[in-house]
């Protein structure tokens, strides 16, 4: 289970939010190994007045939130941003200077899901890795 929260200015990532979701949706189905048919992405698209730019940033400036389980090793996630810095300015021109990411991990117990406690979810998917 993960949850992803994508902030930015609605002038840039709106017209890129499908690509923008398909590319942050392989990268945790190749690198975090979430089911592909996993995909809980939230967009906070923003105005400019909303969403300043830091120094050094440009307008392109995303920030990335990932909720989930505890239980993946520091150099999968390591690996995951590496992925989304790579595919973000390949797929869609945000170098890694306008891109921050961060991790946010629970322990399953603490996620209610479906009815019940995530810890007591049976996962087609392993989160240790």
């Amino acid at each position: 289970m993960a949850q992803f929260k994508i902030y930015g200015r609605d002038d840039v990532l709106r017209p890129l939010r499908t690509l923008l979701s398909d590319t942050v949706h392989a990268a945790a189905v190749d690198v975090l190994d979430l089911p592909a048919t996993k995909r809980f992405h939230r967009f906070f698209l923003m105005s400019e007045e909303d969403f300043p730019t830091p120094e050094g940033r440009s307008e392109r400036y995303t920030i990335i939130e990932v909720l989930m389980f505890t239980g993946r090793l520091v150099a999968t996630k390591k690996a995951f941003y590496q992925r989304l810095y790579c595919d973000f300015a390949e797929h869609l021109g945000i170098e890694a200077v306008d891109l921050e990411i961060t991790v946010v991990e629970a322990p399953r117990h603490d996620w209610g899901i479906r009815g019940q406690a995530g810890d007591e979810l049976t996962l087609t998917y392993q989160v240790q890795q």
